[in-house]
């Protein structure tokens, strides 16, 4: 089927429209797109061409695009949308945020919406900007190749006035333009540097930064910040909840005033940002980095079960800048309001071949126990993990007290439920 034979929703009169007629929701995300439906937002989907017969199925009006390929006729995909009657661009994952820049961009005719969707891209850019803006960050440069990072990590050594045969503090290697954890690399010796990847270059290298790591989920509107969630991490990558425990949270005023002036200094206006910073006893925080998508760890989820807010539609509304006044008011709750914590674990097998799974009957007995989506592979092979993602399962908790939440998540996180 092609695009011009699609048949757009013509049923909103025109006087009801107080929103673009039609949102781009840019990358592939069945939250999302059961949001814009449950909102009755007239939406295109813009995905992954092998979602086509998937989006036909189902009557979802679709675009296929490969977000990796950029060429002379990349400015179609505007052209497209355009025509179908969409205004607005809405990123799901990391790959497609400078896409939905450069629509938006288009669509509101203000190019500096595009340069800061790259701000947000390169993890380089995004930590001079925050240096320059005077917000706390480590030691970090740039490396082209594995030389540069021996070089770094000596002379981060050097300044920490360590001594001939005294244990390196390590360093951080993350490549500028990927998503999450993936290709990320504690560096201790120079022996660990070999196991960096050439096609992870370039990479940022940064000091190791003391302190509690969490992140934030910053709904924005018009400049401000409308709604934060804080996430505490148990372990990164593997489990975390909503919202974070008392001693963390206690830190709220604090925590929101800097994400506000991340936001200031980013000059973000619209959408969902994810930053991560690291928070030490007294108080002081640094900035690790920022996304600004859909988080990962099925943070949305956890905020949904939480607050009883879905946090996909957070994010269409608070992309839109027809979104009124009224509308966030009604929509957010106040971030002290939840009377459970919710928490999940992403479980990977820690061996390289499975015959089954096992679940204990103590966990499914728990209070704090709601579900799980755990799975056998099919061929016994596991497949080896790619930073955080292409976990096996998640298991998801919901209970009263914090500190039962840590202890849940931190009893299963050693658990083998792959045998």
């Amino acid at each position: 089927m092609e695009l011009d034979q699609l048949e757009l929703n013509t049923s909103i009169e025109e006087s009801e429209k107080t929103k673009p007629y039609y949102t781009a929701l840019v990358g592939w995300s069945v939250q999302a797109i059961e949001a814009a439906a449950r909102m009755n937002r007239p939406f295109i989907v813009v995905g992954p061409a092998e979602f086509k017969s998937y989006a036909e199925k189902h009557e979802i009006p679709f675009v296929g695009w490969d977000f990796n390929k950029l060429n002379e006729g990349s400015d179609q995909l505007y052209k497209q949308l355009r025509d179908m009657g969409a205004e607005l661009a809405v990123p799901l994952y990391e790959e497609c945020v400078e896409w939905a820049g450069a629509l938006n961009a288009r669509f509101r005719e203000d190019p500096k919406v595009f340069n800061r969707s790259l701000l947000l891209r390169d993890k380089g850019m995004m930590k001079r900007k925050a240096q320059i803006s005077g917000i706390k960050v480590g030691v970090f440069e740039e490396a082209r190749d594995k030389d540069d990072v021996e070089r770094f990590l000596k002379r981060v050594n050097e300044a920490l006035l360590k001594l001939e045969g005294d244990h390196y503090d390590p360093i951080h290697v993350k490549p500028l333009d990927k998503a999450g954890s993936v290709g990320h690399l504690t560096v201790y010796t120079k022996e660990d540097i070999n196991q960096i990847q050439e096609t992870d270059f370039p990479l940022l290298m940064e000091s190791h930064l003391d302190g509690q790591e969490f992140s934030c989920e910053a709904f924005i509107h018009k400049g401000k910040v409308r709604f934060l969630n804080i996430t505490e991490y148990v372990r990164l990558g593997y489990s975390n909840f909503v919202p974070a425990s008392p001693s963390l949270e206690e830190k709220r005023p604090l925590i929101e005033k800097a994400v506000q002036q991340l936001v200031d200094a980013f000059e973000i206006e619209y959408g969902v940002i994810h930053p991560e910073y690291f928070i030490t006893q007294d108080g002081t925080l640094h900035f690790g980095e920022v996304a600004a998508r859909v988080p990962g760890g099925h943070i949305f989820e956890l905020i949904e079960r939480a607050y009883g807010f879905s946090a996909y539609e957070a994010q269409i509304l608070c992309s839109d800048p027809g979104t009124t006044e009224e509308e966030l008011k009604e929509f957010f709750p106040d971030p002290y309001d939840y009377q459970n914590y919710a928490g999940c674990l992403m479980v990977h097998p820690s061996i390289d071949y499975v015959e089954d799974l096992k679940i204990p009957e103590e966990l499914e007995d728990h209070p704090y126990f709601e579900k799980h989506d755990m799975f056998t592979p099919p061929q016994g092979k596991v497949a080896e993990r790619v930073g955080f993602g292409n976990h096996y399962g998640t298991i998801f908790f919901y209970g009263r007290e914090s500190e039962e939440m840590r202890d849940l998540l931190e009893t299963y996180e050693t658990y083998n439920f792959y045998i």
